[in-house]
């Protein structure tokens, strides 16, 4: 994902920091201070939610499957704690698939600590289990502490991380994903309506996580779709519940009618080349894995740059598929799509008098390599 601009100034927000993307091309929307690092709050049971949804998936766990509701989770995030609960009934057990709809749909602190305590025995242990799950996916910033996101000092993440992970929980876990609009869920007699106002308002909102931390302010991971076109964002730093709201509803709204699709590569397409060492051919035709496409704003007066970056030369062998390097694009100054390329071709390995003279070759030019592209805006 790319790092766009401090602040777009087409668009202002209240937030503090705001950062929201198009779900299909990976195009940033928006961006104002993104990887300033925030107390998570609550929208750490994004990263909560995330290793569940895994393990139904990869056959570790069953919707089925029952966990224990213990002294510490009932009296630190159940009806004692007065926070968000599902209201858990202390020593009873619950299976997965409700705890699952507490967490989403209430922000159940207790159902979060009663899935970490099953899964990890602990909520340290969970916690660890959180910052592994999230170098995996690329969160490189995000330190998580405990499942609930309740404060704890050395708990951060970002506004950018917390959209990857937002559009990852979505391309991943799609039959998970409808939780996030489920209106509400009735446990222990108690029925909750979902938090988030979002799903109220016509902009086609369908999920999913709030946040507060206190002295930091209000936030949100939200998610909406449009006439085929889907947006992530995620807002922090917002005066009240209120502004929160409507902060977020005009950023969906402004990202859905401000911006034209503008497609830069058909897939399949050449998007360039990249330096061969040692093969039978000094350059190798570099593709996308898909088309390469863009949403760039209606009244755009920018240009459009592309530029290709490897570390190179690439070693022969080279493989047809094989990952290469990056196609990063601006419009105007903004770094607005980053996507990776890969070899159209095979390429072997060549005779001993060419791998000679690309080493001298080398030597002379050096190995970091970039290919500008201008593209009509």
């Amino acid at each position: 994902m790319s790092h766009a601009a401090a602040q777009d100034v087409r668009f202002d927000t209240k937030a503090q920091q705001a950062f929201m993307i198009d779900a299909e091309t990976g195009t940033v929307l928006y961006s104002k201070d993104p990887d300033k690092l925030i107390p998570p709050a609550s929208l750490a049971k994004l990263m909560t939610a995330e290793l569940v949804f895994q393990a139904v998936k990869s056959g570790q766990r069953s919707m089925g499957d029952t966990f224990a509701v213990s002294e510490h989770a009932w009296r630190t995030g159940g009806a004692p704690s007065r926070t968000a609960t599902m209201f858990a009934a202390l020593k009873s057990s619950i299976r997965l698939q409700d705890l699952i709809q507490g967490i989403v749909v209430q922000s159940a602190n207790d159902g979060c600590i009663i899935v970490a305590e099953g899964m990890a025995g602990s909520e340290e242990n969970f916690a660890k289990l959180m910052n592994d799950r999230a170098r995996e996916l690329g969160l490189m910033k995000s330190v998580f502490k405990n499942p609930t996101g309740l404060p704890e000092e050395g708990q951060f993440t970002t506004v950018r991380e917390l959209v990857m992970l937002g559009l990852h929980i979505w391309k991943e876990y799609p039959d998970f994903y409808k939780y996030y609009a489920q209106p509400d869920f009735t446990w222990n007699k108690i029925t909750q309506r979902n938090r988030n106002p979002l799903l109220a308002m016509d902009v086609g909102a369908d999920g999913m996580q709030l946040g507060f931390t206190e002295g930091i302010g209000y936030s949100i991971v939200g998610s909406a779709a449009q006439n085929g076109r889907r947006v992530f964002l995620a807002m922090a730093g917002l005066a009240n519940d209120r502004e929160r709201a409507e902060e977020a509803r005009k950023l969906i709204d402004w990202g859905m009618k401000a911006f034209e699709r503008k497609v830069l590569f058909a897939a399949g397409e050449a998007v360039g080349e990249a330096s061969v060492y040692g093969g039978v051919k000094g350059q190798v035709t570099l593709k996308a894995n898909g088309p390469i496409a863009i949403l760039i704003p209606s009244d755009n007066k920018d240009k459009v740059i592309a530029r290709i970056v490897y570390e190179g030369p690439v070693l022969a062998p080279v493989v047809e598929g094989m990952a290469v390097g990056r196609l990063k694009v601006w419009t105007g100054n903004a770094l607005t799509l980053e996507t990776p390329l890969e070899a159209a071709e095979n390429i072997g390995i060549g005779a001993l008098h060419q791998r000679a003279f690309d080493a001298i070759s080398e030597l002379l030019t050096g190995w970091i390599r970039t290919k500008l592209t201008s593209l009509k805006g």
